[in-house]
């Protein structure tokens, strides 16, 4: 049998526990080009993302009476505070938060969770994408 390397015998136990993190974590823009492939997919009209209705999106009042501005605020790189439980949001700008859209099982809960909270409804990819393409104009 070969000898494997202590490091690498770690490294594959903590992996086998769950424990780790991906190694390669994409950044806003990586998901950004995701969400504009899949708009691609899903709607043949679709002509690119646009900052200009991300915005709109997420300052204006929808469906339940909220917006994304409710508990972002109007500064996404300035911490929020959930309009319910009152729990403080992290920065939603990756200028500000560079942690943010860098994951896409949170990208598409938090987009679930929240679209349905704020549009009573889920949010198209292009929408998605538009609202991201906002917030990557947002300077730390």
């Amino acid at each position: 049998m070969k000898h494997i390397p202590h490091k690498l015998m770690i490294m594959l136990a903590l992996a086998a526990t769950g424990l780790t993190q991906p190694v390669f974590a994409l950044t806003a823009a990586d998901t950004l080009k995701q969400l504009e492939q899949s708009a691609k997919q899903t709607d043949p009209t679709f002509k690119g993302v646009s900052a200009q209705r991300g915005e709109r999106l997420f300052k204006t009042t929808h469906g339940a009476e909220w917006s994304c501005a409710s508990c972002h605020t109007d500064n996404p790189a300035a911490s929020g505070k959930h309009a319910k439980t009152g729990k403080v949001i992290a920065p939603l700008a990756p200028a500000a938060n560079a942690e943010r859209f860098t994951r896409p099982d949170k990208v598409e809960k938090w987009f679930r969770r929240n679209c349905n909270d704020v549009l009573n409804r889920a949010c198209t990819a292009s929408e998605q994408g538009d609202v991201l393409a906002y917030l990557m104009t947002i300077k730390n």
